[in-house]
């Protein structure tokens, strides 16, 4: 059985971060992702679904993804519950992400000096090139 999912859409909010009792970051936010198909006045159905993404990502998210970006996300679908107030439970779905991936570029000034990691000035080719063979070998290979 497999439980894979991949949305595309954009953030509703900021992402908000919290930690866990062992310190672990987890970064929540949630997606609004139109359906395929309209409805009965024409318009465009979209779904709000919470997302959440931990550690090392959520600290991306937090620094470079704000309200109104589009991201596509990929990861699992998870269903909890929770015991409300007055004794009932209430279940919800949130997509525990693995990975998340802009795929339009920042507003002006909505981040840090503007940039997203991807933006960042990078090396040429030719200014890495070493001009060194490299010499491939199946002896090298850890599997056959």
């Amino acid at each position: 059985m497999v439980n894979h999912i991949v949305l595309v859409g954009r953030l509703t909010r900021d992402p908000e971060m919290r930690y866990t009792p062992s310190g672990a970051s987890v970064a929540r936010f949630t997606l609004a992702v139109d359906r395929n198909r309209k409805g009965p006045n024409g318009e465009r159905q979209t779904d709000f679904i919470r997302c959440s993404i931990w550690n090392k990502q959520a600290e991306f998210v937090i620094n470079y993804v704000k309200k109104g970006r589009l991201v596509a996300v990929e990861g699992s679908l998870r269903i909890d519950s929770a015991t409300q107030p007055d004794g009932t439970r209430r279940d919800y779905v949130e997509v525990s992400c693995n990975s998340i991936t802009p795929l339009d570029r920042a507003k002006e000034g909505s981040m840090e000096n503007g940039e997203m990691p991807g933006d960042m000035p990078y090396d040429s080719y030719e200014e890495n090139r070493t001009g060194k063979q490299v010499q491939e070998s199946d002896d090298d290979v850890p599997f056959n």
